[in-house]
């Protein structure tokens, strides 16, 4: 185990960096939170691209091995720290994860993060396009969720990890869940699971109702 805190460079308001706390809160690692200013463009400075040339958060540090991207820092904790439990090793459960993994840097970024991003950021993007995208997702994760518990079967998996976030958070957006009562359930599913922690919410779209 780690002896140190793993050091995670974030922002609070970030979901990719909100997955990497909440696997490392699932798995009881001694975590040190590092803030991040985005705003006022930390992460584009020397230092900070020192540690990721992309300038981008999250960041983990552990124990002096650096590494980022949400998913890809996801992929190490599990195989380091998750007793084989949330990355399947056989070849057909690592590959259902593996898909999940490749909707959350696509469809969930392209739709529920997106639509975060304008109305919490203002990002530039087209709300009406990205509302529709995300409820094409959630129609497909809706009807995929009455076979499973989880995402990649019944059992939890970075799968849900990585998904989680901005699926909860899709109301900032003006996304209603509203529709969707199998992805409301695994929301509530995960948020029971032992260690979750919450993103903090952003009372603005259909989240300040």
């Amino acid at each position: 185990m780690s002896q140190n805190p793993i050091k995670l460079f974030r922002h609070p308001l970030s979901g990719h960096a909100h997955r990497v706390e909440l696997l490392l809160s699932l798995f009881g690692l001694p975590t040190e939170l590092v803030f991040v200013d985005l705003a006022a463009g930390a992460h584009k400075q020397p230092e900070f691209l020192a540690i990721n040339a992309f300038g981008q958060v999250p960041v983990i540090d552990d124990n002096g091995t650096l590494l980022s991207d949400s998913n890809a820092i996801l992929v190490y904790l599990a195989q380091k720290y998750g007793n084989g439990d949330w990355l399947p090793s056989d070849p057909l459960g690592a590959a259902k994860v593996q898909r999940w993994l490749s909707v959350a840097a696509g469809q969930i970024a392209s739709g529920p993060a997106r639509a975060r991003l304008i109305t919490v950021f203002g990002a530039p993007y087209d709300a009406e396009e990205t509302i529709a995208n995300s409820h094409a997702l959630l129609r497909v994760i809706e009807q995929e969720l009455g076979n499973s518990d989880f995402l990649a079967g019944n059992q939890p998996t970075l799968a849900d990890v990585a998904g989680y976030t901005y699926i909860a958070h899709a109301p900032e957006g003006n996304v209603s869940l509203a529709d969707y009562p199998n992805v409301r359930a695994w929301l509530a599913r995960i948020e029971a699971l032992p260690g979750f922690v919450p993103m903090r919410r952003t009372a603005i779209g259909l989240q300040s109702a």
